[in-house]
């Protein structure tokens, strides 16, 4: 599994993940999406969900990213939750890196 692809039937996808661009993983500098962290993103209604992982398990940085996720979607007018899911499989690895 690795990043989505913004989805060109959903310009609301798209927004969300140009927007997830701006997550850093502030021990690695980079963004979660150019990480590969990001296994995907699901839109209903006025809800966001994104499914990702961490570089590991005992991320120190885990919630301080979570918490960056939901800001940045967030400030998209036509949301009003963001839930992260955050799964451990596939495990991420540097392979993951685009």
């Amino acid at each position: 599994m690795s990043a989505p692809v913004p989805s060109a039937g959903d310009p609301r996808v798209d927004e969300v993940y140009r927007q997830l661009q701006r997550v850093i993983d502030p021990e690695i500098g980079q963004s979660i999406i150019k990480l590969g962290l990001v296994y995907d993103l699901a839109v209903s209604g006025d809800t966001v969900t994104v499914t990702m992982t961490l570089t590991t398990r005992g991320c120190p940085l885990g919630n301080a990213i979570g918490e960056g996720v939901r800001t940045v979607v967030k400030e998209l007018p036509w949301v009003r939750d963001v839930e992260v899911n955050l799964v451990w499989e596939p495990a991420w690895s540097p392979a993951m890196i685009r």
